[in-house]
């Protein structure tokens, strides 16, 4: 064994054993929950906003808002009833963006009150258990 490559391969034959951890999760960075909230939220804008644009543009290729028109023409009886009063592509895309902005608004303030609440509780309870294994 005066070999420096018998020694590593000696070592390396070893068996690791499993090492468990156990942590407790005792508070949550606010700013760093409202900063990954925001980012979520941004992204989530962005696909609500491109979703729309796609569901519109497929709708109307397939001729399914034509279809809708005509079905509403000879309901209502009005001859000068048209959808695309109500669901152009600009109005869509604009309620989709004011949802979006909403929705950034709305998960990055939910975001925020559950890292404050969770931390308040975190005062009574003692926080969190978790196991960690090096498998």
């Amino acid at each position: 064994m005066s070999n420096l490559g018998d020694k590593f391969a000696k070592k390396t034959a070893r068996v690791a054993t499993t090492k468990q951890v156990r942590l407790k999760l005792v508070y949550i960075d606010f700013w760093s929950v409202l900063k990954i909230s925001f980012l979520l939220a941004i992204i989530l804008g962005i696909i609500i906003i491109v979703a729309s644009f796609l569901v519109w543009s497929v709708l109307n290729q397939t001729g399914v808002f034509d279809s809708i028109n005509t079905l509403l023409k000879d309901i209502a009886g009005a001859s000068n009833f048209d959808l695309f009063d109500f669901a152009s592509l600009p109005q869509v895309m604009g309620f989709s963006v004011v949802v979006a902005i909403l929705n950034v608004i709305v998960i990055t303030a939910l975001g925020a009150i559950g890292a404050a609440l969770y931390n308040l509780a975190v005062r009574i309870t003692g926080g969190v258990m978790l196991g960690f294994t090096n498998k």
